[in-house]
C-alpha cells in the first residue's frame, strides 16, 4: 500500500495542487473547509491566538505559519509582513510553559521572493522586519522550506540574516540530495534547524521519491544535527525517526533543552501530549490564514492515512470531524 502511494497516489494529490480550478471547487465545499479544520484551526487571528494558548497550556511549544506562498505582488507580501507583526504584537505578552517557546514560520515567497523586480531585496527586508519585531517581542524566527528551486537563495538569505541575528533558524528537507552537506555547514555554524522529511513534488534529479531512500536519507543528516553545535528540530510523526532522535541525543549528550520535536497542529496529539509530558521540549507547527488550499493538499500527500481521513468525511457529511480523530 506504502509503494503505490508513493508513485501513484502522491503525485497525483501534489499535481491536483497546481490545478485552480480544483483549487477553487474545493474552497467552496462545505465538506473540504470541516476537514482542514482538522490542520489549520482557523483564518483568522482570534483563531490562530485561541490554539497558541490550548498549546502553551498543554505544555508545548509553538511555531506560527501565515499561509500564504508565492506572492505575486508588492501589496500582497506587505499584507502578509502586517499580519506577522500583528501577531508578533499578541504573542508579546503571553506567559510560556518554557523558555523559547513562542515562534514564527515565515515563507520567502510570501514575503515577495518571486516578485519579478527585485523579489530578493524585497523579501530579505520584510524578513528584517519580522526578526526586528519578533526579537523585541521574545520570539523566535525560522525561514521555511519551499521547493528546490528556492533553496539557494533561501539558505543565502539566511546566512545573511544570521549575521545580526544568530538566533534565525531554517529548515532543510532531507528527501532532497543536496540536504546532508547543508546539514554538515548549518550544524558547524550552531544553526537552529528544522530537520524534516519534505513535502513539495520534486523531480528525481533533486529529490529522493521512495519512502525507503526518504528514511535513510533521513538519518544520517539527523545524526550530523545532533552532533553538530546548533539546535536540531526533529519534525517528524515517525516513530522510527523518534526513537531515533532519543538515542542519539543520549549518544551525542545533549540535554532536554539543546533540542526538540516538532509536530503538525492536529497530527498525534496524543504523542505530543506524551512526549511533552515525559520532559522533551515538543513545538507544535500552528497554520492559520484563508490560503490554506496548498498546505492542506500537502497534508494529504504526506500519509495514507490523512487521504483515509478525507474521503471518510466526503462519503458522509454528517461525520464528526475532529482535530483529536486519529491520524
Amino acid at each position: 500500500m506504502s509503494k503505490f502511494f508513493d508513485t501513484t497516489m502522491r503525485p497525483m494529490i501534489t499535481a491536483v495542487a497546481a490545478s485552480e480550478r480544483i483549487k477553487e471547487t474545493s474552497q467552496r465545499l462545505t465538506v473540504t473547509r470541516r476537514v482542514v479544520e482538522r490542520f489549520v484551526p482557523g483564518e483568522t487571528e482570534e483563531d490562530v491566538l485561541a490554539a497558541i494558548r490550548d498549546s502553551l497550556g498543554n505544555g508545548l511549544s509553538v511555531t506560527i505559519d501565515h499561509l500564504g506562498e508565492d506572492t505575486s505582488d508588492d501589496a500582497q507580501a506587505a499584507r502578509t509582513v502586517d499580519a506577522y507583526l500583528s501577531l508578533l504584537e499578541e504573542m508579546s505578552g503571553m506567559s510560556t510553559p518554557t523558555p523559547n517557546a513562542l515562534e514564527v514560520s515565515v515563507k520567502l515567497t510570501a514575503l515577495g521572493q518571486m516578485l519579478p523586480r527585485h523579489g530578493r531585496k524585497i523579501a530579505e527586508e520584510n524578513v528584517h522586519s519580522i526578526c526586528a519585531a519578533a526579537e523585541a517581542a521574545g520570539v523566535l524566527v525560522t525561514i521555511d522550506a519551499e521547493d528546490h528551486a528556492t533553496v539557494d537563495e533561501r539558505l543565502d538569505i539566511v546566512r545573511t540574516v544570521r549575521r545580526d541575528l544568530p538566533s534565525l533558524g531554517t529548515v532543510l528537507q532531507a528527501y532532497l540530495r543536496r540536504t546532508e552537506d547543508d546539514c554538515r555547514e548549518f550544524a558547524e555554524s550552531g544553526a537552529r534547524i528544522r530537520l524534516c522529511k519534505g513535502a513539495y513534488a520534486e523531480p528525481p534529479t533533486v529529490a529522493f521519491a521512495d519512502r525507503t531512500q526518504i528514511d535513510e536519507a533521513f538519518l544520517p543528516c539527523l545524526r550530523i544535527l545532533m552532533k553538530g553545535n546548533g539546535y536540531p528540530m526533529v519534525a517528524s510523526h515517525d516513530p522510527m525517526m523518534i526513537g531515533a532522535a532519543h538515542e542519539l541525543a543520549a549518544e551525542f549528550g545533549r540535554a532536554p533543552d539543546s533540542w526538540e520535536h516538532q509536530m503538525l497542529y492536529g497530527i498525534r496529539t496524543d504523542e505530543q501530549l506524551r512526549l511533552a509530558g515525559d520532559g522533551h521540549r515538543v513545538r507544535v507547527y500552528i497554520p492559520y490564514g484563508r490560503e490554506w488550499y496548498g498546505y492542506f493538499v500537502r497534508r494529504l500527500a504526506e500519509r495514507p492515512a490523512n487521504v483515509t481521513f478525507f474521503l471518510r468525511a466526503l462519503a458522509d457529511r454528517r461525520h464528526p470531524v475532529t482535530a483529536a480523530e486519529p491520524a
